[in-house]
């Protein structure tokens, strides 16, 4: 029988789940920012139409695009988001105790949590804004 397989939400602390993402990246050969190096920083590829070269890490979830092929992407991650646990780590994530791992995990989470909490938030001052300009319309029609 071989080993259980992780949770889809924690199979992006491993390495080579995260480079298997990295199909169609621009920068291979001769670049700072191939593909083993971006998965060694945290990130994931995840592109879009317009951002090919969209990169995200899987940790802080912050993301950066308009890679350069010289760009360090240990160098960009600490530079965008200085307070990523993931970059402070001391050892691989096969190497963590179970209660290291949570921890960590618990951290991933509230990160999760807040990027989401921020996304709504901009959609609801957007569509707050929409209604506003509708009824201040509708007062000033009268």
């Amino acid at each position: 029988m071989g080993a259980p397989s992780l949770p889809p939400t924690w199979q992006f602390y491993l390495k080579d789940h995260r480079l298997s993402t990295f199909k169609n990246w621009p920068f291979l050969e001769g670049c700072a920012c191939i593909p083993e190096r971006m998965a060694a920083a945290g990130f994931i590829h995840c592109p879009t139409e317009n951002e090919p070269d969209l990169a995200q890490c899987f940790f802080c979830f912050k993301e950066l695009e308009g890679w350069e092929p010289d760009d360090d992407p240990i160098e960009e991650h600490k530079k965008h988001s200085s307070g990523c646990a993931f970059l402070s780590l001391k050892k691989q994530c096969e190497e963590l105790t179970l209660s290291e791992f949570l921890k960590l995990d618990k951290e991933r989470a509230k990160n999760k949590i807040a990027k989401e909490t921020n996304k709504k938030q901009k959609e609801f001052e957007e569509t707050a804004k929409k209604v506003r300009c509708a009824i201040e319309q509708l007062v000033a029609s009268e």
